[in-house]
């Protein structure tokens, strides 16, 4: 990580947004995001005595994911048909990997979510990684492939290499690193980690 850069973002960040997220403009660019309505609607419903009833974890996956500002609008159609699609089995699986994800073993969960993903060819980093940050925003990332190959480029994150296709390892470094980075600068430009992203990509 290039950490004069990432010192340079900062100050340029505060002087043309002084007071940072709580700048006029960049609460206009939250209210459009929604984030804490997001990460209520998440937690809610993934809490785990939810799993209970895998076609509700479905249900509330394309909501989750038709509702998101982060999503792109062309990917939350391709997501419904998908659910629309899968059979009561693959429900069962895709759930049980959602729950393991949130609530147990991540990288299980992880490849689980994947593969079911996969066979419905909709296995985009966006649709990966948008329920973990809206239920844990504090610890996992959203990666935007843009954002992302943009941040590793700028910020010379040298053990990274973007690759569209989604893996648990480019993840668990991608967010260890992201996780770092908000360490080494003023704690007010990671409400949550979304809003960081958004300022290291703003920075570019």
């Amino acid at each position: 990580m290039n950490l004069k850069k990432l010192k340079q973002a900062e100050e340029a960040f505060f002087k043309k947004y002084p007071g940072g997220f709580d700048h006029p403009e960049m609460l206009a660019i939250g209210k459009k995001h929604k984030m804490e309505k997001m990460i209520h609607l998440t937690r809610e419903s993934f809490a785990k005595n939810k799993f209970k009833d895998p076609e509700a974890i479905i249900e509330n996956m394309a909501k989750i994911i038709s509702r998101s500002s982060m999503v792109s609008l062309f990917e939350k159609p391709k997501f419904k048909d998908f659910a629309n699609s899968l059979i009561v089995q693959d429900k069962e699986l895709l759930a049980s990997g959602l729950k393991k994800r949130l609530h147990g073993n991540e990288q299980e969960g992880f490849e689980i979510v994947l593969d079911i993903f996969q066979s419905g060819k909709v296995a985009k980093w966006p649709l990966m990684t948008i329920c973990p940050i809206y239920f844990n925003p504090l610890v996992d990332c959203f990666v935007k492939p843009t954002a992302a190959k943009g941040i590793i480029e700028f910020f010379e994150l040298k053990s990274l290499q973007y690759k569209p296709a989604p893996t648990w390892s480019f993840y668990e470094e991608y967010r260890r690193i992201i996780n770092d980075m908000k360490t080494k600068v003023d704690s007010s430009l990671s409400p949550n980690n979304a809003s960081f992203t958004g300022f290291l990509m703003m920075s570019i």
